[in-house]
């Protein structure tokens, strides 16, 4: 019997290489590598431009110039498309992200269509409604409010689920509430539990109700807000629209996760998830240690909710609302310019105040303010870039031209069809692009235009973009917020995609719809 080989010890220890699990890139990779893109595109789109209609700024159908290119500077009928120009262009296409470039006019301001405004007045409301919002949580009025609401329905499960769930599409509906609900899992999981329900309850009462709440946002500034400013409208244009859907999906959310509430109550076997009985003893002792909303808590929470109501006030047309749902005349007085600029300063005396009710100092008010505005400040970084591809587009005079390839595409399609079509194209860039900010800026130079040459509202577009943000926002395993509450919900994601998406596709049709009907709408 031949000898068998000898093995060195170390090389028996030795274990093949664990291959590294690849993530995808994060929305700032993604959208560096669109303003790389569609600046190497540039160099191949030809140049051109439409006129513009003097009553709405808008391109003219029919209209289009293709533009030659020149060497020595940009004019009005030549583009200089030279190296070192569009070396120039790219490399201060972000500081013009966020200042804004002029138009031959020498215009600088909010995005309308032939120029383009710069992005410091949403970048820095972005920054303030951090600060808002840290301020507020500092003082952990809103952790405590949502955590007795729950102790006081914890006999009634049913009203429990509709009352949080509402709630939490209320805040996704006005300012966007996603990443703060992270921190109601540890409250939440175990409330569910103690009701007879499982983990996935507390995740679907959070997902689906915030991210309903996102995906039928009517003033929610960093989808609607951002997409109406890119898109050169007002935010309360399209929000009866925005309202019904809001109405009809929250109902239809409330309705799916109660349904499926009672099949746990009547077969706990029937969980996705599985129900341990060490949970639910555990969180009979956890949910008693919620504290009493003290008093300052109670007006703080006050400042909190009147601080929105004014913003929403601002930005609601309520004249044009009156006239469209009730055929009258709005009788209070509304204002003739309240937008991002208004509200920032709406917010940041807000977060004073709440933080001289809180008792926090004024170092501790401060610093909330300042980390509070750090936690945003990506967001609000990812609509400078977004909004720097915009502006490559603008410097190379490209954005008619890609306007005008679709042109023809577009031009007399109704409503019923410009709607949903919208929508079905967002819904891949809403996964490229998972910051919906981001994913605004983007894309709205280019949707809005589109709708006037179908005929359509301009609120249309925003709707159909933001609607398609909503939906992949609901399961992304890009999102941080998905994973991460999937994480501390200790629900699989494979289970929650098995309970999630049959609701998907129910709302996918429902939007759908209402994108059909919304220029009859309003």
């Amino acid at each position: 019997m031949p000898e068998e080989p000898e093995h060195d010890e170390t090389d028996q220890a030795e274990e093949p290489p664990v291959a590294k699990q690849r993530k995808f890139p994060t929305a700032f990779t993604v959208l560096a590598i669109v303003l790389l893109g569609v600046w190497l595109l540039s160099f191949v789109i030809p140049s051109g431009t439409y006129e513009l209609d003097p009553k709405t700024d808008g391109p003219v159908p029919g209209t289009y110039t293709e533009l030659p290119n020149c060497e020595g500077g940009e004019t009005a009928d030549c583009v200089d498309k030279s190296v070192p120009e569009q070396l120039r262009q790219l490399w201060t296409s972000v500081p013009n992200g966020l200042y804004g470039v002029e138009n031959a006019q020498g215009n600088v301001g909010p995005f309308h269509y032939g120029f383009l405004y710069g992005s410091a007045m949403i970048f820095l409301f972005v920054l303030a409604v951090g600060a808002f919002v840290s301020v507020t949580m500092r003082t952990e009025a809103i952790q405590t409010g949502i955590g007795r609401l729950a102790v006081r329905f914890k006999n009634s499960g049913y009203v429990l689920v509709i009352v949080l769930m509402s709630i939490f599409a209320l805040g996704g509906t006005t300012y966007g509430m996603w990443e703060e609900t992270l921190g109601f899992f540890a409250l939440l999981v175990p409330l569910v539990l103690a009701l007879g329900y499982d983990r996935l309850v507390a995740a679907s009462i959070i997902f689906l109700g915030a991210g309903t709440g996102v995906l039928a946002s009517t003033v929610n500034p960093f989808a609607t807000g951002v997409a109406s400013d890119a898109a050169g409208i007002e935010v309360g244009d399209g929000i009866v629209l925005r309202v019904l859907m809001w109405i009809v999906l929250v109902g239809l959310a409330i309705g799916y996760v109660l349904r499926y509430c009672r099949r746990i109550a009547a077969d706990p076997s029937s969980s996705i998830v599985g129900i341990s009985p060490a949970d639910a003893e555990e969180s009979r002792r956890l949910i008693h240690d919620v504290p009493a909303l003290t008093g300052r808590q109670k007006g703080i929470l006050g400042v909190f909710f009147l601080a929105f109501a004014v913003m929403i006030y601002g930005f609601v047309p309520w004249a044009d609302v009156m006239d469209t749902v009730f055929g009258g005349e709005w009788p209070f007085p509304t204002f003739d310019r309240f937008y991002f600029a208004e509200s920032s300063v709406v917010f940041i005396v807000a977060a004073v105040i709440i933080g001289m009710i809180g008792k926090l100092g004024e170092e501790k008010t401060v610093n909330a303010i300042i980390a509070g505005a750090g936690e945003f400040l990506g967001a609000a970084l990812i609509i400078v870039l977004a909004r720097a591809v915009t502006v490559v587009m603008k410097d190379a005079s490209i954005t008619d031209t890609i306007i005008h390839w679709t042109e023809d595409a577009v031009s007399g399609t109704s409503g019923s069809v410009f709607g949903p079509l919208a929508f079905l194209v967002n819904l891949p860039i809403a996964f490229l692009v998972p910051s919906s900010s981001g994913h605004a800026a983007l894309i709205m130079p280019i949707l809005a235009p589109l709708a006037d040459f179908a005929d359509v509202s301009r609120s249309i577009a925003v709707t159909a973009y933001q609607s398609a943000s909503g939906l992949v926002n609901y399961i992304t395993p890009t999102s941080a917020i998905v994973m991460g509450g999937l994480v501390l919900a200790k629900v699989r994601y494979d289970h929650y995609l098995r309970f999630a998406l049959p609701f998907i596709g129910v709302v996918a049709l429902v939007v759908c719809a209402f994108l059909a009907l919304g220029e009859a709408i309003g």
